[in-house]
């Protein structure tokens, strides 16, 4: 049986995608409180499709990272978990990024009652999601050919 490999620069391209959300939600939407959130529902829908769209990006990120390293991972807690712990996050670090992928379960399932949550944990956690992205950027940059 071949042996699987993701397609080369895959991370990359996650971060980038990434990078260029955040960007967007720093600049859009990082201002904005709970009640101007639940008062424009056009705002709602591109609050939670960002975020959505950086964690579910994340997800793939590392996913991929442990993939390229043997690892396997039971969910998408896990993944984002693992990832931290071989990166060298600390425990309260990998335990916050994993709670991340309940936050972006609640945005894609449209779980109306923890919209705000999630997005709140999300903006609160951007410094923690920076962070990994950085550590993947390097380990990245260290095994190019």
């Amino acid at each position: 049986m071949p042996e699987f490999k993701y397609a080369r620069g895959r991370i990359i391209e996650s971060i980038r995608f990434i990078s260029e959300e955040m960007k967007e939600f720093q600049e859009e939407y990082s201002q904005k409180n709970k009640i101007q959130y639940q008062s424009d529902r056009k705002l709602q829908k591109l609050m939670d499709r960002t975020v959505e769209n950086i964690l579910t990006a994340l997800v793939e990120a590392c996913g991929t990272f442990l993939t390229e390293r043997g690892i396997s991972a039971e969910s998408y807690a896990d993944a984002l978990e693992k990832c931290a712990q071989e990166l060298g996050l600390n425990s309260a670090e990998q335990q916050e990024l994993a709670a991340l992928a309940v936050q972006r379960n609640r945005l894609a399932h449209r779980y109306l009652n923890f919209r705000w949550q999630a997005v709140n944990d999300f903006s609160r956690k951007r410094p923690l999601i920076t962070k990994i992205l950085s550590l993947l950027i390097k380990g990245e940059e260290e095994n190019k050919p």
